[in-house]
């Protein structure tokens, strides 16, 4: 079926994709649709089970991995890059100089590129799906940044540092050139949240915040893990080429009560108990493990509840509550 490869190819062209699992019969079956395959009234991404009478569809709606956008290689971007990827951003540095926009001074950073300003929402190909954030050594470069994303598809987030006064007159002098007043509405600015931070470290933290509190405000349930998904996709194409590796895939359908993890969140097992991904750890998984490498050496797919209550109460944890989980071989009988 390939349906893991289509998958990633979709999230790493910054398109969403939603994947349909028809179950009827014991035999399973994938099929990857587009977006608009997902209702409107349904939102957030979490996995949706619809019972017909000879069948049972599992539709999973997959959001690719958000990326950041650091325009600005200064103190503040170095905090900023290493924390955008603990958060699983898929993380960029821009700047005009190259002692800054240096692979060494940003390690966990995905992209660091070095151009003049000007050219820095096509250099970057900024999408609706992105958070920028612009932060260079001085208001000149900040407003020649804004200029430039402003011109082409506005992210999701756009924030730029700056005093209130000196944010005000940018606004007055951008709506002056002609640019919607409405846009310039969404930009977040002064950036980050009120939590008093002076530190380029607390400020980045700030600005983390926010973003994570505007992706959040928007979209429920988790976003996409690309290794995971890398991990399934080399898999299809070991076993077209002959390869007798297989996975078993857990995904949490539902949960009750004070679960670790949310409905959406995903975890791969495979046959060399070798994993990817996770459902909570804990309890939670090591009471899954078992099964998923008995799915994933004979094929097939199982449907499980855990009850966390008990455990939780015995051991003091914080976690408890149930999770409804499917799991499924990647490559079927």
């Amino acid at each position: 079926m390939l349906t893991y490869r289509r998958l990633l190819q979709n999230l790493q062209n910054g398109d969403e994709a939603v994947m349909v699992t028809r179950i009827g019969s014991g035999v399973v079956t994938r099929e990857l649709l587009g977006a608009d395959a997902w209702p409107e009234e349904w939102g957030d991404a979490i996995p949706r089970v619809v019972s017909e009478e000879n069948e049972t569809k599992i539709f999973e709606r997959f959001l690719p991995k958000s990326r950041l956008i650091i325009l600005g290689g200064g103190h503040i971007a170095v905090p900023l890059a290493a924390m955008g990827s603990m958060l699983n951003f898929d993380v960029t540095v821009f700047d005009d100089r190259p002692s800054f926009a240096d692979k060494a001074r940003f390690p966990t950073a995905n992209k660091v590129i070095c151009d003049s300003f000007d050219r820095a929402a096509s250099r970057t190909a900024i999408r609706k799906s992105d958070s920028v954030v612009i932060v260079t050594r001085g208001h000149r470069n900040d407003q020649e940044c804004l200029r430039d994303v402003l011109k082409g598809e506005i992210p999701d987030y756009m924030g730029m540092i700056g005093s209130r006064r000196r944010v005000a007159i940018v606004r007055r002098q951008m709506e002056e050139e002609g640019f919607d007043s409405q846009i310039l509405n969404m930009l977040h600015s002064p950036i980050g949240l009120a939590i008093n931070a002076v530190t380029p470290e607390e400020i980045a933290l700030s600005i983390m915040a926010e973003i994570v509190r505007e992706r959040r405000s928007v979209v429920r349930g988790d976003f996409a893990d690309i290794r995971l998904i890398e991990r399934l996709a080399s898999l299809e194409t070991e076993m077209e080429s002959g390869g007798d590796g297989n996975a078993a895939v857990v995904t949490v359908l539902s949960t009750k009560g004070s679960a670790p993890r949310g409905a959406g969140a995903k975890m791969a097992v495979f046959r060399d108990g070798s994993l990817i991904g996770s459902i909570g750890g804990g309890c939670a998984e090591a009471d899954v493990l078992r099964d998923a490498r008995d799915v994933a050496a004979t094929g097939g797919y199982l449907f499980k509840t855990v009850d966390m209550t008990d455990s939780a109460e015995e051991d003091g944890m914080v976690c408890g509550g149930t999770m409804r989980l499917f799991i499924e071989s990647v490559i079927q009988p």
